[in-house]
C-alpha cells in the first residue's frame, strides 16, 4: 500500500504562492511560471499534483484558468484541482480539459446534492474538501467557519461515491508546524472514504508518520511550503511513501 505524495501548486494572480493559515494577505511567492514548477515536480517523480486556484476559491469561479491549462499541457502528472468549483458546468469543463479529479469545498457544505450528482456522473473524479478550524468546517477560502463538524460533513458523503476526502487543518497550513496526524487518522477511521492529509507538513518525519496509517484509510498527503523551502525532498518523500520506514 502506498501513501501518495501530492506536491501543491497554489495559484494567485498567475503566480505560485503559499499562504499562511489560508490568509491571502500572507502570501509568499515562489515563482511566476506554474507550468515550469509542475514539470519540475513531475521530473522528481510526482504522479499527482494538487493545484488550487486561490483567487477562484474567494471569487467562486475560475480565475487562474490559463495557468491551470498550461500546467495540464506541460506535465504528464495527474492533476487534482480545487478552488471555486461550485457548479456542474465548471466540474465538467475542468474534467473535459484533462483534470483527473476536482475538489469541491464550500459547495459540499452549501449544496451537498451537487457532490452526489457529480460523483454519480463522474465516478472516481470528485474529492470533497473537509477544511477545519478547531474541528469545525471552514468555507469560502477558509474565511468563514461553520457550525458543522468535520466528521459530520464527511459522513454525509459516505454513500455518495466520492473518490476521497481532503482534510486540511487550516491552523497549520503553510506554517510548518507538523501535520495533524491524530486528527487526520481519526477522520479516516470514522468514515469509509479514503482521506488525503494536508496542512503543516514540515519534513520527512510527517511522511513516515502518515505512512504508518495507510491501512486506516490515509490515501495521501499534500505538501507545499516544505517542498519549496527545501525542508522536504520530493523524491525522498515519494520513496518513503512506498515502503515502511
Amino acid at each position: 500500500m502506498t501513501l501518495h505524495i501530492f506536491p501543491a501548486i497554489d495559484l494567485k494572480a498567475g503566480q505560485v504562492v503559499r499562504l499562511a493559515e489560508g490568509d491571502m494577505a500572507r502570501a509568499t511567492v515562489y515563482g511566476d511560471d506554474p507550468a515550469a514548477q509542475a514539470a519540475l515536480f513531475a521530473e522528481a517523480g510526482a504522479e499527482w499534483l494538487h493545484v488550487v486556484d486561490l483567487d477562484g476559491a474567494f471569487a467562486g469561479e475560475s480565475v487562474n484558468g490559463l495557468a491551470v491549462a498550461n500546467i495540464l499541457a506541460k506535465t504528464p502528472a495527474k492533476v487534482q484541482l480545487g478552488g471555486g468549483i461550485r457548479n456542474h458546468e465548471s466540474i465538467r469543463r475542468w474534467l473535459d480539459m484533462g483534470v483527473t479529479r476536482v475538489v469541491i469545498g464550500t459547495a459540499a457544505l452549501e449544496n451537498p446534492e451537487l457532490v452526489r450528482e457529480a460523483a454519480r456522473a463522474h465516478p472516481g473524479q470528485i474529492v470533497v474538501a473537509v477544511d477545519a478550524r478547531d474541528g469545525m468546517v471552514a468555507t469560502h477560502g477558509w474565511a468563514d467557519v461553520s457550525d458543522v463538524s468535520v466528521v459530520d460533513l464527511a459522513r454525509r458523503f459516505e454513500d455518495a461515491g466520492v473518490a476521497a476526502l481532503l482534510f486540511t487543518d487550516v491552523g497549520r497550513d503553510g506554517l510548518l508546524k507538523g501535520c495533524n496526524v491524530e486528527a487526520t487518522v481519526a477522520l479516516a477511521r470514522a468514515v469509509s472514504i479514503p482521506v488525503i492529509a494536508s496542512g503543516g507538513v514540515t519534513d520527512i518525519h510527517d511522511i513516515h508518520a502518515l505512512r504508518q496509517h495507510v491501512s486506516d484509510g490515509i490515501e495521501g498527503v499534500i505538501s507545499g511550503r516544505a517542498l519549496y523551502d527545501g525542508r522536504l525532498d520530493l523524491a525522498e518523500a515519494i520513496a518513503a511513501g512506498r515502503v515502511d520506514a
